[in-house]
């Protein structure tokens, strides 16, 4: 008789790193920190301060989350750490949370891919084929059949998936490397004299801006979606080798390479490009790194920084759709979603149902950017989910010993129950200062609809979930099981 597929523990150290790298690293180095000029106009020459800022509620973020990760290594990363650790609604709530958000962006990243595959086209001289994909259609289609080829690639395996992501992360690596050290090598004069030959165009640099805290706050919070993703590697804890090691250092490397070679790509453009320029052109028109850059730059070299760029978008989907199809096969194994998402390849021993409804979700993401016209609506639905969900794993950490003390003993990060606190209370005092001020931005936004505020669409799928959750909980009741019974111990393998 056959036994029932399982997942399958093949990813080591190497590839779970690599998967929080990819993402993190995409449209938060390429775009957010040029574009941010115009969605928190003002921030001005501060862009690289608010950088800094926002990493602190990050990487005490991170550090509770590879604390639990040690006690707890199973699919499903922050739910199963919620769940068992705080309350199992909580748990839900901080994973839909992040599911929600995720798979939307997932649909962003595709979406925004294409413009800058359209760029690479023009560079190289194929105008003809770089106007076809300024059609909707095609820049739709073309979208959904990137999500849909790493839903694929997901579905065939660790292998697979390490054989994709690898190369385009070293790849990314170098052809990123390129920004920093040109960045860093040409000067704001010779900017201006490029821009002057290139389009006859004069321009005087401003030197100095007001400083605003509100401002400054409001660049931050946004700012802070450059440093999700790390928490992707927490979601593939049932496919981990020797997880209680890997995951804490993964999430750690991860979430500390990102971090520096960011700090150093965005300093390194403004270095060469005037801050005020800049903002000028923000407010015209999208503009990334490659684009800014390509004014002082070799057509040569302004190929490879946007086939980087590219690279770096797509690097994004193979990881992000690990993540959020290992939420829902987790849910699916505590009976709060259909029993048939617990489905596993007989062959590759993966989620597959998992991987094929994240595509789904994913996909509406893409429809959903092209219609609202502007992707950082996505942005700002992701930044809330993840700092609520950041917020809700800082919590656990705090309440893991009173709630479930047999886990607690296991955690072998930082076993210091003082240092611990230390980490979870000045999670919570910052993310909850982030969370506000990124609120407020949002509510007070001159949008044209009501539903391009990110906060109400967040209040409303987190009110759908619940109601889920609830009738979920109730069928557990009246189907014999002890629901508190189930949430008190990990999921088996």
């Amino acid at each position: 008789m056959s036994k029932t597929p399982k997942l399958s523990r093949q990813l080591g150290l190497l590839a779970l790193t690599a998967t929080g790298v990819c993402s993190m690293l995409g449209a938060s180095i390429n775009v957010v920190p040029f574009m941010i000029q115009k969605n928190v106009p003002g921030i001005g020459p501060y862009v690289l301060y608010a950088f800094a800022f926002a990493a602190i509620p990050a990487i005490f973020a991170a550090l509770a989350y590879g604390i639990l990760a040690s006690a707890m290594p199973r699919a499903g990363g922050s739910y199963i750490y919620a769940s068992r650790g705080l309350h199992p609604y909580l748990g839900f709530v901080a994973s839909f949370s992040q599911w929600f958000g995720l798979s939307i962006v997932i649909g962003v990243i595709a979406y925004v891919t294409i413009p800058f595959i359209r760029d690479i086209f023009i560079e190289l001289g194929w105008v003809g084929l770089s106007q076809t994909l300024e059609r909707g259609w095609v820049r739709i289609s073309l979208a959904l059949l990137l999500i849909w080829s790493f839903v694929g690639v997901n579905i065939r395996g660790a292998k697979s998936y390490a054989i994709t992501l690898l190369p385009m992360m070293f790849l990314m690596f170098f052809l990123g490397s390129i920004v920093v050290v040109t960045g860093y090598y040409f000067t704001p004069s010779d900017f201006v004299s490029a821009l002057e030959l290139r389009e006859n165009r004069t321009f005087v640099p401003t030197e100095n801006a007001v400083f605003d805290w509100r401002i400054f706050l409001s660049a931050a919070a946004l700012l802070f979606s450059s440093f999700i993703g790390f928490d992707s590697i927490a979601q593939a804890g049932g496919e981990a080798k020797n997880p209680t090691k890997t995951l804490p250092r993964a999430i750690i490397l991860s979430i500390t390479s990102v971090g520096l070679f960011y700090f150093l790509f965005a300093s390194a453009v403004y270095h060469t490009v005037p801050w005020s320029f800049v903002a000028e052109e923000a407010m015209k028109k999208d503009i990334s790194a490659p684009g800014l850059l390509s004014y002082v730059l070799p057509s040569g070299l302004g190929i490879a920084i946007l086939l980087g760029a590219t690279i770096a978008l797509i690097n994004d989907l193979p990881a992000m759709l690990l993540s959020v199809s290992r939420l829902m096969f987790a849910w699916a194994k505590d009976g709060i979603f259909p029993s048939f998402i617990t489905s596993i390849h007989k062959t590759y021993h993966t989620p597959n149902v998992a991987l094929l409804l994240a595509g789904l979700m994913a996909s509406m993401g893409v429809f959903g950017s092209h219609f609202a016209g502007d992707f950082f609506l996505g942005i700002d639905i992701m930044v809330t989910s993840m700092m609520v969900n950041f917020l809700l794993m800082c919590i656990t950490l705090i309440t893991l010993p009173q709630v479930n003390k047999k886990l607690a003993e296991k955690i072998s990060m930082f076993k210091s129950r003082r240092l611990q606190l230390i980490i979870g209370w000045a999670g919570v005092v910052s993310l909850i200062l982030f969370l506000a001020v990124h609120t407020y931005k949002d509510l007070s936004a001159n949008v044209a609809e009501w539903y391009f505020h990110s906060t109400p669409i967040w209040l409303i799928v987190m009110g759908l979930a619940s109601i889920l959750f609830l009738f979920k909980w109730k069928q557990l009741k009246n189907g014999g099981s002890d629901p508190h019974t189930i949430f008190k111990v990990l999921p088996e393998e």
